[in-house]
């Protein structure tokens, strides 16, 4: 069902094996799962770890040629990625059988976009998790001032 979760922990914590079990959980139900990154530098090193674990992860920002945003776009709605690894613009990708949204770094204003169509992609994912009835986890060494009054009033389970 939906909720939101917390995950807070220092850098090199392990909040990525925490990612990494969860994500292999929804996994097994059949389930995919849609794994945010605030900025594009940081999808190299999440795709290094996601392919340590798991195959058909499909990789989606504004970064790609066409052909390469084209290709993922087609894995993606062929249903022959598991996870998909994207930054902000992820958020809208139409994925079946969604089970789990993670937003690493959710504290971050990346997420934010500023420039032509205004949106906040957190706000986005909280409403897919609502909509599809699935968990969204929120990770941050630094949690926002929100997030963190969320789950210490019992909002979010931290």
């Amino acid at each position: 069902h939906q909720h939101t979760f917390l995950l807070k922990g220092v850098t090199g914590s392990g909040k990525t094996e925490v990612y990494l079990d969860v994500i292999k959980e929804v996994l097994d139900k059949g389930q995919k799962v849609l794994f945010m990154v605030p900025e594009i530098t940081l999808i190299a090193p999440m795709a290094q770890r996601l392919l340590s674990r798991f195959s058909n992860v499909a990789i989606y920002h504004s970064a790609l040629s066409q052909g390469e945003r084209l290709d993922q776009y087609h894995m993606i709605l062929n249903n022959q990625a598991s996870i998909i690894l994207s930054t902000r613009s992820g958020v809208f990708l139409p994925i079946q059988n969604l089970g789990l949204i993670i937003m690493d770094e959710e504290h971050d204003r990346s997420y934010v976009q500023v420039e032509h169509v205004t949106y906040d992609a957190k706000h986005i994912a909280m409403l897919r998790s609502k909509y599809h009835s699935i968990p969204l986890v929120l990770g941050s060494a630094t949690p926002s001032v929100v997030s963190l009054y969320k789950a210490i009033s019992k909002t979010y389970t931290l």
